[in-house]
C-alpha cells in the first residue's frame, strides 16, 4: 500500500534527479513503473524516493547501470550475503584507481608541455611540437601504440 502520493516533480526535487532521468530509469527497469492517478500522472511513495536516491548516489560514485541493477536486486533481498556487492565495489575501486593513475600521468605530461613552452613563436612552441610528434610525448608507449598505423591514420588509443 502506498503511503504517500508524491508527484514526479516532488520526487525529482527531493532526490536531485531530473524528471527525464526518472522516466529513463523507469524505462530501463531501475525504477518500477509507478501507478497513475485518474489524470494519468505518475505517483510515487517514500520507497520510490529512497530507491531513486540510491541510484543517484551510485551514479555519482561512477557505478554503471548494470552494476546498479545488481546492487538494487541485492538491496531488495537483505538476508543474503553481501559478497556480490563487495565484489562489485572492489572491481569498481580497481577501475577508479587505474583511471586516477592514467589521469595523473596525463597531468604530468601536460605540465611538462606547458612548462617547456617559452612563450615565443609557434614555430618553437613546445606544446605544438609535442602534439605534432607523438614520440616526444611521455604519456603513452608510443612505438607499440602507433607502429601498426599507415601514413595518414591516427591512433584511437585513449587514456583509460
Amino acid at each position: 500500500m502506498r503511503t504517500q502520493n508524491l508527484t514526479i516533480g516532488n520526487v525529482s526535487q527531493a532526490s536531485g534527479v531530473k524528471v527525464p532521468t526518472i522516466r529513463y530509469y523507469e524505462q530501463v527497469g531501475l525504477m518500477p513503473v509507478p501507478p497513475r492517478t485518474e489524470g494519468n500522472r505518475r505517483t510515487y511513495d517514500r520507497a520510490d524516493l529512497d530507491r531513486l536516491t540510491f541510484i543517484r548516489h551510485s551514479r555519482e560514485l561512477g557505478f554503471e547501470l548494470d552494476e546498479i541493477r545488481t546492487l538494487l536486486t541485492l538491496q531488495d533481498q537483505p538476508n543474503q550475503s553481501c559478497q556480490q556487492a563487495d565484489s562489485i565495489a572492489q572491481a569498481h575501486l580497481v577501475e577508479v584507481k587505474q583511471k586516477i593513475a592514467s589521469l595523473t600521468a596525463l597531468q604530468k605530461e601536460l605540465e611538462r608541455m606547458v612548462e617547456g613552452c617559452s612563450h615565443g613563436r609557434v614555430e618553437t612552441c613546445q606544446v605544438i611540437e609535442i602534439l605534432a610528434d607523438h614520440g616526444k610525448c611521455h604519456h603513452h608507449n608510443h612505438p607499440a601504440a602507433t607502429s601498426h598505423l599507415t601514413p595518414g591514420q591516427s591512433s584511437s588509443i585513449t587514456a583509460a
